[in-house]
């Protein structure tokens, strides 16, 4: 907005403001209504665009409240987002950033975005958290049934990983039947996964990861934590990337 704008809508408040004064405490007449209506109005009409910039300011306001919400989330829940004994952690156990990604093995941005975090596994120094988040049905359960499993029997992550891409990277719905074959060609111990897969760890293990989705306000997949950064859907590697270096030093780029 121009200065002459500005002055305009100081202007246009001002006389607000002096009609609401002049009623003291007592309430507006109708025709004092009328002529704070009519003074809006016409400035409003003469000067679109201050809507737009109120709509701006609203969303930049709003945003702000919603990182502030999500950070105290992420904050008031570091443990069983960062450190629980039932999830994956692969890269650098001591990393300086911690990148937390919540997925399902039928999501399509999930596929995607798998090469986002083969890439960023790349990072000495970021340890990565895998969380299975199954939204997408049955069949995505099954499948999320059997990664957990397959996590039991592999506190490494290596075997875990091989699974992981395979399954995500595969074609066809992903299933129980599905995930097992992933699981077989990935070199698991298959009766010993039948087993783990009916113990309770399976259920908490899905339990909590959908209480932590929920908490930091996660509707979709992929969702990410970054840091104590929320983000959530497929924003691709540069961003991704981005918000591991405000996470680690501060600035897009360290």
């Amino acid at each position: 907005m121009t200065n002459k704008l500005r002055i305009a809508a100081i202007g246009a408040a001002l006389m607000a403001s002096a009609l609401m004064q002049s009623a003291s405490a007592a309430e507006f007449s109708s025709t004092q209504r009328d002529e704070i209506g009519t003074i809006v109005r016409e400035y409003l009409i003469a000067h679109p665009e201050v809507l737009q910039e109120a709509m701006a300011e609203l969303d930049k306001r709003q945003q702000a409240a919603e990182t502030e919400k999500h950070q105290a989330a992420v904050k008031d829940n570091a443990k069983a987002l960062f450190s629980s004994p039932n999830q994956v952690t692969l890269g650098n156990p001591k990393g300086d950033v911690t990148f937390v990604e919540f997925f399902d093995y039928n999501c399509g941005y999930c596929k995607h975005a798998m090469g986002d975090m083969l890439a960023l596994l790349k990072d000495p120094n970021l340890k990565v958290v895998l969380k299975e988040f199954p939204v997408l049905g049955p069949g995505s359960v099954e499948a999320a049934q059997v990664a957990v499993a397959v996590r039991m029997q592999d506190p490494t992550g290596q075997k875990y990983l091989d699974f992981h891409q395979k399954l995500l990277g595969g074609r066809g719905q992903a299933d129980k039947a599905h995930a097992l074959a992933a699981a077989k060609e990935a070199g698991l111990d298959m009766a010993r996964l039948e087993k783990d897969m009916a113990s309770p760890e399976v259920k908490t293990t899905l339990t909590e990861n959908f209480k932590l989705a929920e908490t930091l306000g996660m509707n979709g997949t992929p969702s990410y934590v970054i840091g104590n950064d929320v983000v959530v859907g497929a924003v691709g590697l540069d961003a991704l990337r981005q918000k591991v270096s405000m996470a680690r030093c501060g600035k897009a780029t360290c």
